[in-house]
């Protein structure tokens, strides 16, 4: 098991094309902003962002890369196939995250040949983002670096599940030996950090909840739509 990714903070910097932050050198410069304020690491989509951000970054930082991909046959999109794992190995991430739910992948490839492919043809760590604790032991028997809560809620067989789901969390910490355990999804306050970080927890990824203005605006207007003076503000939103 190949530890890449200190014990603490990392930040998801990540900015969709029908996002107000996508494009330019935004992202390097929120990764910086995240280094300065103590992230041990960076979570970035595409290979044009991780390359920036290594470019960007004062000092070693481990970058966990992604690319984010549609396909029709498929609803895995992170790192689906055999193409997005090529191009994160060549490019300057130093952990590779993928899809590694249960859910059939694109062009049926499977889970076990893209972590034989990375494991013979590079050295860099590879994270499972899962949603489920069945998916969680099959990332362990595959020989996973790192196990993350990321689709928690997020696939069809878990999509009515509130995340970030504690109890979730303290089973893979209490199960899950042969890789390290990582927080992600759903914390937006400090209780919900100090909620993971006391069922055992020692790596947490946040993204929205720092990096995403917009959404972040919103939580703050809705405590105005939910005030009683604020009744017809509530009612022209």
């Amino acid at each position: 098991m190949k530890q890449v990714i200190p014990r603490g903070l990392v930040v998801s910097c990540q900015a969709l094309k029908d996002e107000p932050l996508y494009g330019g050198s935004t992202i390097p410069k929120m990764a910086e902003a995240a280094r300065q304020g103590g992230a041990v690491g960076i979570r970035a989509n595409t290979v044009r962002d991780i390359n920036a951000i290594r470019k960007h970054i004062q000092g070693p930082l481990p970058i966990i890369g992604l690319i984010k991909k549609n396909y029709p046959d498929s609803s895995i999109y992170i790192t689906p196939t055999l193409r997005e794992v090529k191009s994160l190995i060549r490019s300057s991430c130093d952990v590779i995250a993928l899809d590694a739910t249960l859910r059939t992948r694109p062009g049926r490839e499977t889970l076990e040949s893209l972590v034989a492919y990375i494991r013979a043809n590079c050295d860099k760590a590879i994270m499972a983002d899962i949603a489920t604790y069945e998916e969680a032991q099959n990332a362990e028997r595959l020989g996973f670096d790192y196990i993350s809560t990321t689709l928690r809620s997020y696939t069809e067989q878990t999509k009515d599940i509130a995340i970030p789901d504690v109890e979730f969390c303290k089973q893979l910490v209490e199960n899950i030996h042969g890789s390290t355990v990582i927080a992600e999804g759903g914390i937006h306050s400090f209780m919900d950090l100090k909620r993971i970080l006391d069922v055992g927890i020692e790596h947490v990824i946040i993204g929205g909840a720092i990096t995403r203005p917009q959404f972040i605006t919103s939580y703050f207007v809705d405590v105005f739509l939910q005030h009683p003076r604020f009744a017809e503000m509530k009612k022209n939103a």
